[in-house]
């Protein structure tokens, strides 16, 4: 699967998508419950940016590292580098500034011009204007590539990984993503967003690249 730049449309290089979102249009393809017809690539335009977003545990950061060949910004490899800096301090001390290391390692990747994925911080959608304009500025398209994982499931996720989000934030996120799904579905894309792809467990499993055309 390709994403043109000029159109905000999906090409299907293969079969064809059976359930699509009638009123969404070409900028959104719907693959979620549709492993069978989900190709192994999902390529966008070089330059583009594509925000990965989902639940706290619902597998970002896993499809990333496995799929992401290009380069990447993800929050937790921040949070990790951080962790190492200050071992056995709670990390809700220093919570702060993993936040602003990501958002300017967001920042000078983005004026690089690079093909860019980045991690979704879910519930501040201020980001991903910030992003949109980013690459409107640079003649390029944010993309969202959205996971859409039950939040029992996400919770599953936060206990495999021994990292939890607290119930409070957790019902902002919640929240947040409801409502992103909702917008993808109707068709009302964030601001300065040209396309999303909608994706469930499954059909991220079959998933073996997210990457940019040459």
């Amino acid at each position: 699967m390709t994403v043109g730049r000029n159109t905000g449309q999906v090409r299907e290089a293969a079969a064809p998508v059976h359930n699509e979102l009638p009123e969404a249009g070409d900028a959104v393809r719907d693959l979620r419950g549709r492993p069978e017809h989900t190709p192994a690539e999902l390529l966008f335009d070089a330059g583009d940016v594509v925000v990965v977003s989902g639940l706290p545990g619902s597998g970002k950061t896993t499809l990333m590292r496995r799929t992401v060949t290009d380069r990447r910004i993800d929050s937790q490899d921040t949070r990790l580098a951080w962790q190492r800096r200050l071992p056995g301090i709670p990390y809700a001390l220093y919570r702060p500034l993993t936040r602003t290391a990501h958002f300017a390692r967001t920042w000078w990747a983005l004026r690089s011009g690079d093909s860019l994925v980045v991690h979704d911080c879910g519930t501040q959608a201020w980001v991903r204007h910030w992003l949109g304009r980013g690459a409107r500025r640079r003649g390029r398209a944010l993309r969202l590539v959205v996971l859409d994982v039950p939040p029992g499931i996400a919770l599953e996720g936060q206990a495999i990984r021994g990292r939890w989000v607290s119930k409070y934030a957790f019902a902002r996120h919640r929240g947040a993503a409801r409502r992103l799904i909702a917008q993808v579905e109707a068709g009302r894309l964030p601001t300065g967003c040209a396309g999303a792809v909608l994706l469930d467990r499954e059909s991220a499993t079959v998933l073996r690249r997210i990457g940019f055309s040459a």
